[in-house]
């Protein structure tokens, strides 16, 4: 029971995560599970999978709500995201895809670093376009959901964090959208996690249903505050999380690294949030700025 009910909590916390920085539940919730239930990265896969059946059915409603969400997109993206995923879920139940971890870990955490810099500066996406569309959204489609299904999470790291670096929308839409999206991926990662292991699923029901409850009540607590979040801040905490999450990964390839490891995350978060918050602040001269100006452009009203 007691594992059990911080399952429950850790599917809330990942929740409140993916829902507001568009990334997080699945790498979260997988890792949990194996630290708690024992399960393999297979059976912790596709748990969190079946368990993202309803919490990113809740997600993408509730940003929905909050007009977060780029409908022309979620099919664009989606439909792919679902392909991949299958491949990945399916590949994952018979082989280990452990190697192709650090590459992932290192061209995200590259994505990271620039999310960072370009935020800092101030400057947020306005109306130039939208989110793009395409081969390049149906392509990152289909990488995140073979990403995603495969190592037990990526599809938020890989899809939100490439089109946030776009820059070309505002990262509330690029979130919520992306979540949306990502009911579809589950819903394949899910078919082709069932198909090949239906009986060890049946055996971890009460881990679904924990982490079900947990993020289907964190839900639209997430849609909402990234609706508020300066998003500058937003920006820059999605490249903070990026950075955090993959660099583990990036420090195994240096010898001895556990002597400054705690040092290199800790710097991660000052340099990370400082350079957020020096965003926020840049951006609300910009916007001061702007109107000033647009004021002073405009014509007198008086006679």
């Amino acid at each position: 029971m007691r594992s059990l009910i911080l399952i429950a909590l850790g599917g809330a916390v990942a929740q409140l995560v993916d829902g507001s920085l568009g990334m997080g539940f699945g790498a979260t919730s997988t890792t949990l599970l194996m630290a708690l239930a024992m399960m393999n990265p297979a059976s912790a896969s596709a748990t969190v999978h079946v368990a993202e059946l309803g919490t990113t059915l809740v997600s993408g409603l509730s940003h929905w709500k909050f007009k977060n969400v780029d409908w022309g997109v979620v099919l664009r993206l989606g439909i792919p995201g679902a392909i991949g995923a299958f491949i990945g879920a399916t590949l994952l139940a018979h082989i280990s895809l452990a190697f192709a971890k650090p590459v992932t870990a290192g061209i995200l955490t590259l994505i990271g670093i620039s999310l960072v810099i370009r935020f800092a500066r101030g400057r947020v996406a306005g109306k130039r376009g939208g989110i793009p569309r395409g081969r390049m959204l149906s392509a990152l489609g289909l990488f995140g959901g073979f990403v995603d299904a495969a190592g037990g999470g990526g599809w938020g790291p890989v899809t939100s964090s490439t089109l946030l670096s776009i820059g070309r929308e505002e990262p509330r839409r690029i979130i919520g959208t992306v979540n949306t999206a990502e009911f579809l991926v589950t819903l394949a990662a899910s078919a082709g996690f069932l198909l090949a292991m239906w009986d060890e699923l049946l055996q971890h029901l009460m881990a679904v249903g924990g982490l079900l409850l947990g993020g289907m009540v964190a839900a639209p607590i997430a849609a909402w505050l990234v609706s508020i979040v300066n998003p500058t801040v937003l920006g820059g905490f999605v490249g903070t999380t990026l950075v955090l999450t993959n660099m583990g990964y990036v420090l195994d390839a240096i010898p001895n690294h556990e002597q400054f490891a705690p040092l290199a995350y800790a710097l991660v978060v000052l340099v990370g949030g400082g350079l957020s918050i020096r965003g926020m602040l840049a951006n609300k001269k910009l916007t001061q700025r702007r109107r000033y100006y647009s004021e002073k452009m405009a014509p007198s009203t008086t006679h």
